[in-house]
């Protein structure tokens, strides 16, 4: 690892008063033109005690706007301390996670991985637009259908059609005719450029996809396409638990990846990040944006400085061991869960390497899934598919009592 270390708190916590103390101060400096403060002093009391030994709330107070794109040009300079620490957080995932080299990369700590998706759309389609001279309608995204519900919000955001590839029932993997077919279709249809997204745990079933599916496809066919890794959910787990894993930047035809600090990681809501390889962000470079010191490169704009510090005490507090460590737990958690279910013959998708199992929806029945807040994979009748993540607060009590539960179930 070049960059990811393990930090005591006392290192963790002088590393963010150094940051804080780098930026602007609304409580001491007379900063006229910020169309900002601190936060509301009356509600959020900055002099409370236990501040001092919790670096994230302390920013959180202060409240850091760290706008912009920290590794593309020059940045607001009243924020310096945290765009740094954004930075550092870029560098151990981009280069110490996904295996890139350190300044080949661009990258932001977004609002979650919805707009981190939306992002690496936005970009491909402009890049198109801008080395291609490519119309509306040539550019289709590929995705299956378990992907993310952001691939069709940005598809109608950006005014580009999606093309929803079809899964296998039972081992959610893409079915490669179809796919092969759907694109030659395409073509005759007149499209000529492609953003696929292939999924590093899809929200449902934690299901992986052989990005190479994608790219042996369109390449067959003499496409031009972007490859986006939409790795939301299991960006934190599969590169850990999966040691033999390729779906990094090792693989040339990666653009981008996308990761979610605010699920596996345990950081606030509103914490996803989006990485891609030099040369590309530009394409989104919102010119109009004049007052701002440097170039908005984002979807959002504004946005807390706050997550950056909080993935940052994230990762350092574990450290490389800690998490991979964290993870193996959470697997061997969800190999008991399987092996129970296996006793019952319950059937189930699992991919090997997640921590999420998808249990056909015959076998559990409604009360049960109440009580243990299952969710389905439709919220009406049709529904086939209840899932089960094992996240961190899920122990082996709480396993069996709901497998307890089921036999009870399944005896009556």
């Amino acid at each position: 690892m070049q960059f990811w270390k393990k930090l005591s708190h006392q290192q963790c916590k002088a590393r963010i008063q150094q940051a804080l103390q780098e930026n602007v101060n609304f409580s001491n400096d007379a900063s006229l033109g910020y169309p900002a403060s601190k936060l509301d002093g009356k509600v959020f009391y900055d002099d409370a005690p236990f501040l001092k030994d919790a670096p994230t709330l302390q920013t959180y107070v202060a409240n850091p706007n760290n706008i912009g794109c920290h590794t593309f040009g020059t940045s607001e300079k009243a924020f310096s301390g945290t765009q740094d620490v954004e930075r550092e957080v870029l560098n151990v995932l981009a280069v110490d996670v996904f295996k890139l080299n350190e300044n080949d990369f661009d990258g932001y700590i977004a609002p979650g991985g919805t707009e981190a998706n939306i992002q690496a759309l936005w970009v491909f389609r402009n890049y198109f637009f801008n080395e291609f001279n490519a119309n509306l309608d040539e550019i289709a995204i590929l995705a299956s259908e378990d992907t993310h519900y952001s691939i069709p919000k940005g598809s109608n955001l950006l005014q580009v059609d999606w093309l929803s590839i079809p899964v296998d029932f039972n081992t959610r993997e893409i079915q490669k005719d179809t796919l092969d077919s759907i694109i030659a279709d395409a073509i005759s249809k007149g499209k000529k450029y492609f953003m696929a997204v292939a999924n590093m745990g899809t929200t449902m079933f934690g299901s992986v996809d052989n990005p190479d599916v994608y790219t042996e496809a369109l390449e067959k066919h003499n496409a031009i396409y972007k490859l986006h890794i939409d790795g939301a959910y299991g960006g934190f787990v599969y590169p850990f638990s999966n040691k033999n894993s390729e779906i990094n930047f090792n693989n040339p035809k990666i653009s981008s990846i996308t990761v979610d600090a605010h699920k596996m990681l345990q950081a606030p809501y509103g914490t996803g990040v989006f990485i891609c390889r030099k040369g590309l962000i530009e394409n989104v470079l919102t010119e109009e944006a004049e007052y701002v010191e440097g170039m908005d490169l984002t979807l959002c704009g504004s946005r807390s400085g706050a997550n950056a510090v909080a993935v940052w005490m994230i990762l350092f507090t574990h450290g490389p061991y800690g998490w991979y460590e964290k993870v193996s737990i959470l697997q061997m958690r969800t190999q008991f869960l399987c092996e129970e279910l296996d006793k019952l013959n319950i059937s189930y998708f699992r991919e090997p390497n997640m921590n999420i199992v998808t249990i056909h929806a015959e076998s559990i029945p409604e009360t049960i899934a109440e009580k243990y807040d299952l969710v389905p994979q439709q919220h009406n009748e049709h529904n086939k598919w209840y899932k089960i993540v094992l996240m961190d607060h899920v122990e082996i009590g709480h396993l069996t009592n709901f497998i307890d539960d089921l036999k009870l179930a399944i005896n009556e």
